[in-house]
């Protein structure tokens, strides 16, 4: 949703840039670790308390974090993908199902 008195500028910048950089910092966290910031985040956010550039800050704080456990979590699925032979002898792959 754009709120009518927003600046251009504003109201169509991407709410996630897929081409954002990882800061340093959260680069460096574990996926828990990583996941626990982004949830104390979600609940900060949640109580809508506190000054609306903390909540910007925070909020673009937590898409970093949620990029960064999203690319965590596409890395361990690459490494337990299944290496599987046809019965033509064809090698290929399958993915591990995670349920």
């Amino acid at each position: 949703m754009v709120l009518p008195d927003m600046p251009p500028s504003v109201a169509h910048r991407s709410a996630e840039p897929s081409s954002a950089a990882i800061p340093p910092d959260i680069a460096a966290l574990s996926f828990e670790d990583a996941l626990a910031e982004l949830e104390r985040i979600v609940r900060q956010l949640e109580e809508g308390r506190g000054k609306l550039d903390d909540a910007i800050s925070s909020y673009e704080r937590g898409t970093a974090l949620k990029r960064h456990c999203e690319m965590k979590l596409r890395d361990a699925q690459a490494k337990i993908d299944r290496i599987t032979v046809s019965a033509d002898g064809t090698l290929g792959t399958e993915s591990a199902r995670i349920d």
